[in-house]
């Protein structure tokens, strides 16, 4: 299974999780906005950039009304992104929802953010568990990088709220996928492609950024208004990297969502 359906057709919405790696984290976007659209949540079963590219195309092409609009979180705003640069033709708009920045210059400040969030104590297991995840045993790697997410998690929120979830909307973290992948797409930040791609995107493209995400705010919005010819940035107030489930910003953040969706 590599796609599940909300709401009824047709699907003119796909909700793209992030990680990479970590299906079943956008969910509760699909079931919220299937109310009134139907949505699409495709899971990335593959363990290469190419093939999660091809992957993503062959389920809007094939289940998805086009053209179609995508809305990732933070890897999946990327691999969005990557898409529609790929295909213009199958995409009608774009949400980046709490992206990675798009320029390598920002890193070292979403790392020094993440780690400011932590106590001693996890600082520390945070860093013991990057340096020892490509030496241990498969197992132990979807273990240790559950764990990583934990603490990702802490650092990333501002004021996390229990959103309900279904016991089959998380699928098993796959470190494998996670580290394939990343090691790709990171290298397409650093060189430059990936913020290239951007001139190849036709359709209209919208940001959205929580003010309090580690990940900087400006790593997204500088960069893409410099090459994005139809471009739109919003900044939520106390919010952190998953602003449906932030308590100060989850309304404002479906407010605009729906705007955009509802947008000729």
């Amino acid at each position: 299974m590599n796609v599940r359906r909300y709401g009824s057709g047709p699907y003119t919405v796909a909700v793209i999780h992030g990680g990479p790696g970590a299906p079943g984290t956008v969910a509760a976007i699909a079931r919220e906005l299937s109310k009134e659209y139907g949505v699409l949540e495709p899971i990335q079963t593959k363990a290469s950039l190419e093939e999660q590219v091809n992957e993503l195309y062959d389920v809007i092409k094939n289940k998805g009304e086009l053209p179609i609009t995508l809305i990732g979180h933070s890897w999946g705003a990327w691999l969005a992104f990557i898409v529609a640069a790929a295909y213009p033709f199958l995409v009608k708009k774009i949400v980046l929802v709490s992206s990675g920045p798009f320029e390598d210059k920002y890193v070292q400040e979403l790392e020094e953010n993440r780690l400011n969030r932590l106590s001693t104590v996890e600082k520390d297991e945070f860093n013991d568990l990057i340096a020892h995840l490509n030496n241990l045993h498969p197992q132990k790697k979807d273990e240790h990088l559950a764990r990583l997410g934990e603490l990702v998690t802490k650092s990333d929120h501002y004021q996390a709220i229990h959103i309900p979830t279904d016991e089959q909307d998380i699928i098993q973290v796959n470190s494998d996928i996670f580290q394939s992948v990343w090691t790709e797409a990171s290298i397409l930040r650093k060189t430059g492609s990936l913020l290239a791609l951007g001139r190849k995107i036709k359709c209209p493209v919208y940001a959205i950024h929580g003010n309090d995400d580690p990940h900087p705010a400006e790593g997204v919005s500088v960069p893409l208004k410099k090459i994005l010819t139809n471009f739109q940035f919003y900044l939520l107030d106390k919010c952190g990297h998953t602003p449906w489930k932030e308590q100060y910003a989850k309304d404002a953040f479906y407010q605009i969502v729906r705007e955009i969706l509802n947008r000729k």
